[in-house]
């Protein structure tokens, strides 16, 4: 029996022609695996028949949206994830849940080898092998763009020789990731970091500068993790959905950042997370008035930190396992509402109620019912700026000042 290679299939034109390339390079049986996570565009069966049709011996086809937006956009969200304080890492948290069905499909077929269509300077090349070194440490890896020599031109060739049923016309001068939680779009002449961005680029957003009406949208959370768009009980995968049609409708999650690559090199994107940023936003806002003044501050350097282990990979570790218990816990008491205005690019909240809020009237109120003791403040200064005084008379003592 021949060995089998388990392919990351998209159904585009790389990964189309990789399936024989890979099979005249290697002599193995190519599994094609596609994952559905709320990527959109043509239909998942399509894509199926078509990985058949350019010769794979089995296609596997997971619909994954719901468990992608409940086991890694929620955790993601409950982070209040950023990585550089930009990136919402849309496609750093897909490539684990992904990794796991390549993973299932080499079980399921005799797979031996994982390949995916990553090359040789980016950080999905990392993501993808280091998830599967660590939920298949017996399986090999390979990458037909950066091992097998398979460059653009010559896939269009091969496509055009062997016939295969996949459009190889004009090149779309943009390389571009896609799914529920965001979009991402490099290359082309996005990489002289000068050039704006044109209005072609974008998918998932309006134009923030000529918006509809304002839109002002209730978030309902139940422990860290929204349950509710104005009322309405929605699933995580429904509530980013909704949330992406209408924040996407006012320009809002639209991001142009240099960031900086696992590999070393900083790279210009553009990303939409409309759906995102907007929950985002409404979780910081009612984490503020529920989780208690430290622990909001440490959770702030936890969560970046946890940003930075996904973003390298590292979704399957032991300290962002270890993280997630962190923060976990820290969402006990994030529940109530949040209710936000979307608009000309804008998420804005202008209000919050939560019954497990920290944010007290009577204490708060400069007005009738005050309750705060105001004299104890006095004491309270002395005490908190006690060490700070100690040193400064140190200091004019010892300089003469």
């Amino acid at each position: 029996m021949k060995d089998r290679i388990v392919l990351a299939y998209s159904g585009g034109l790389d990964t189309s022609v990789a399936i024989g390339w890979i099979a005249d390079a290697t002599g193995a049986e190519v599994v094609a695996v596609a994952v559905d996570v709320g990527q959109g565009g043509e239909d998942m069966e399509t894509i199926r028949q078509r990985a058949l049709g350019c010769g794979a011996v089995e296609a596997y086809v997971a619909d994954a949206r719901d468990e992608f937006a409940d086991e890694y956009c929620m955790p993601t969200l409950k982070a209040n994830a950023l990585y550089q304080g930009h990136y919402p890492l849309v496609s750093a948290i897909s490539r684990p849940v992904i990794v796991k069905h390549l993973v299932k499909a080499a079980r399921e077929f005799g797979g031996t080898t994982v390949a995916h269509g990553c090359t040789g300077k980016g950080n999905d090349q990392v993501r993808f092998e280091v998830g599967i070194q660590t939920l298949g440490p017996d399986l090999k890896c390979i990458a037909p763009v950066r091992d097998l020599a398979l460059t653009r031109d010559k896939a269009i060739a091969y496509a055009e020789e062997k016939h295969l049923p996949i459009v190889t016309t004009k090149k779309n001068p943009y390389s571009i990731d896609q799914n529920v939680w965001g979009r991402a779009v490099e290359t082309g002449y996005l990489e002289d970091i000068w050039n704006a961005p044109t209005k072609d680029i974008y998918d998932y957003t309006a134009t923030p500068e000529f918006p509809p009406a304002p839109d002002e949208v209730t978030i309902t959370f139940k422990e860290g993790v929204p349950v509710a768009l104005d009322g309405v009980a929605k699933t995580p995968l429904q509530v980013i959905q909704e949330l992406n049609r209408r924040a996407g409708a006012q320009g809002v999650g639209r991001i142009d950042v240099v960031e900086d690559r696992l590999v070393g090199i900083k790279s210009r994107e553009i990303y939409e997370a409309p759906g995102a940023m907007a929950l985002i936003t409404a979780h910081k806002h009612l984490e503020d008035v529920t989780i208690e003044r430290e622990h909001a501050r440490f959770k702030a350097m936890v969560g970046q930190r946890w940003s930075e282990l996904v973003y390298d990979g590292q979704w399957f570790s032991p300290l962002k396992r270890a993280l997630d218990v962190f923060i976990e816990d820290s969402q006990k008491y994030v529940s109530g509402d949040i209710r936000m205005v979307l608009h000309g690019g804008s998420a804005v909240v202008n209000g919050r109620r939560s019954d497990t809020s920290l944010y007290d009237f009577s204490l708060a109120t400069y007005d009738t019912g005050d309750t705060f003791d105001q004299s104890s403040a006095k004491g309270f200064i002395d005490l908190w700026g006690m060490s700070s005084k100690v040193a400064s008379g140190r200091d004019q003592r010892v300089n003469g000042g």
